[in-house]
């Protein structure tokens, strides 16, 4: 097990997400360095006292795999270093949602525009993050491109400033910088090497996005939907649903109702992202 090992200062990470303090041990360095990449934003003084949550990762038996292990839980075989990185974030993520189930989960990428958070929700695969990414070279500041935690009391959303991670390429006229870690399956954009400022501190919600990208479309298009629909597409894209009343639905009826809603038809990146932009100009105040 993890705790009976006692780590080298320098092989151990840790991070502050959401309150919670996530200890990440790294002896091999290149795994070191691809999960700091990731986290480096919401990283935190190591300290002694136990860790909310403590991980290892160690290279595996067969060339370029990985083992992942949690306290208490059983060892993760990770293919390659895309997996690793996966199955490490998809644990944390679930554990945040159970330690933090005040918050209300939305899978969905958060920028802010002008002090205002706004929320893309999408299907994976559906350009989300794409978008995203666009927007940031637009002058929206990041704060998640994959998890959006709500305190619903006070309608602010939280910063979730991992990698921003895309599926492919994106078009020429939003290129990647170098520092961009590219893993086969995956590309992943660290925080510092944003064309954005990365924002740390909660945000009020200022509009909430339904994007689903339309290859045949010439032009984007976008609608703004009732509060009815927008609660609807809202609880598909709902992590943490049964953590919270009503299995969840007084949650997206309230974001749907205290903010407005629209899906967006995206086509070229470009002529989408101006479309959003104006659209936030518009609407976010």
């Amino acid at each position: 097990m993890i705790s009976e090992r006692v780590p080298s200062l320098d092989s151990s990470l840790s991070f502050l997400i959401l309150g919670q303090r996530i200890q990440v041990d790294c002896p091999d360095p290149a795994l070191r360095r691809l999960v700091s990449a990731n986290f480096g934003m919401m990283a935190t003084v190591s300290e002694w006292s136990p860790p909310d949550l403590h991980y290892r990762g160690e290279s595996g038996d067969v060339a370029g795999s990985f083992c992942l292990t949690r306290d208490g839980q059983a060892t993760i075989a990770a293919a390659d270093a895309c997996d690793f990185l996966y199955w490490l974030e998809k644990d944390i993520t679930v554990e945040l949602q159970k330690r933090r189930s005040d918050l209300f989960f939305l899978h969905s990428a958060a920028i802010e525009w002008r002090g205002k958070a706004c929320l893309f929700a999408a299907e994976p695969g559906s350009g989300k993050s794409t978008t995203t990414w666009a927007l940031l070279h637009h002058e929206f500041r990041y704060l998640s491109d994959e998890l959006s935690p709500i305190d619903l009391t006070t309608m602010r959303v939280f910063p979730y400033p991992h990698a921003l991670c895309l599926k492919q390429h994106p078009p020429t006229t939003y290129p990647l910088p170098k520092e961009a870690i590219e893993l086969g399956r995956t590309i992943h954009v660290p925080p510092r090497s944003l064309p954005a400022d990365t924002i740390s501190e909660s945000r009020s919600l200022g509009a909430v996005f339904l994007v689903k990208y339309h290859p045949e479309l010439e032009t984007p298009e976008i609608r703004q939907i009732s509060p009815a629909e927008g609660s609807a597409r809202l609880y598909a894209n709902t992590l943490n649903a049964l953590a919270h009343n009503n299995r969840g639905l007084d949650a997206v009826v309230q974001i749907a109702e205290h903010v407005p809603c629209f899906t967006v038809s995206s086509a070229e990146l470009g002529a989408t992202a101006m479309m959003i932009r104006s659209t936030v100009e518009q609407v976010v105040v």
